[in-house]
């Protein structure tokens, strides 16, 4: 487990997912209207379910709650581009490794959780000395999105075709980060 102190909201921790136990955790936030780029919107508790025990069952992809002072506030996915769609159509370079972001904080949170979480989770990612690039691939109508990465300090690269979207394919520099929040990567 990762933990993280995060000025004005508290301790941040990420745990693995327990797909049979945070199924309808999971559920409740992926079928909300705003998780609609999440692409699960129809999905029962089961297919919920199905999708997270089959991610749990491989080696390349892993899911985690994002929990604030052990309350769940979302969902952090990770996975090597290599072993993912995605690595079929940029390339894959040595140290990169994609991630993607759910939040679904409780009323009363307070603004600015995905700015302050994406440090914290960016950091948790370049722990591992091997990781020297992040990459994402959001769907090019999240704009709110799109505008969030590029605050943090994603560089846009080209957009692509996946098989249930358009993406704009973005990367993080582990030098870029750095320069930008000099705060030490625990290693």
């Amino acid at each position: 487990m990762y933990q993280e102190t995060i000025p004005g909201f508290g301790t941040l921790s990420l745990t693995p997912v327990d797909p049979p136990v945070h199924a309808g955790l999971l559920h409740g936030w992926v079928t909300q209207p705003r998780a609609v780029y999440w692409g699960m919107g129809s999905f029962t508790p089961d297919d919920v379910r199905e999708v997270y025990e089959f991610i749990d069952g491989l080696t390349t992809h892993h899911a985690y709650l994002i929990l604030l002072d052990e309350v769940p506030v979302g969902l952090f996915q990770t996975y090597e581009p290599a072993a993912d769609p995605v690595g079929e159509r940029y390339e894959v370079h040595a140290g990169d490794i994609g991630m993607h972001l759910l939040l679904a904080p409780p009323p009363g949170t307070g603004r600015g959780l995905t700015t302050a979480i994406g440090p914290a989770l960016a950091r948790f990612l370049f722990r591992d000395p091997a990781h020297r690039r992040i990459v994402v691939e959001p769907d090019v109508r999240n704009e709110l999105a799109l505008r969030r990465l590029e605050r943090v300090g994603f560089t846009f690269d080209d957009q692509i075709d996946m098989p249930e979207k358009r993406a704009q394919l973005a990367f993080l520099t582990r030098d870029r980060f750095e320069a930008d929040h000099p705060q030490p990567v625990a290693r």
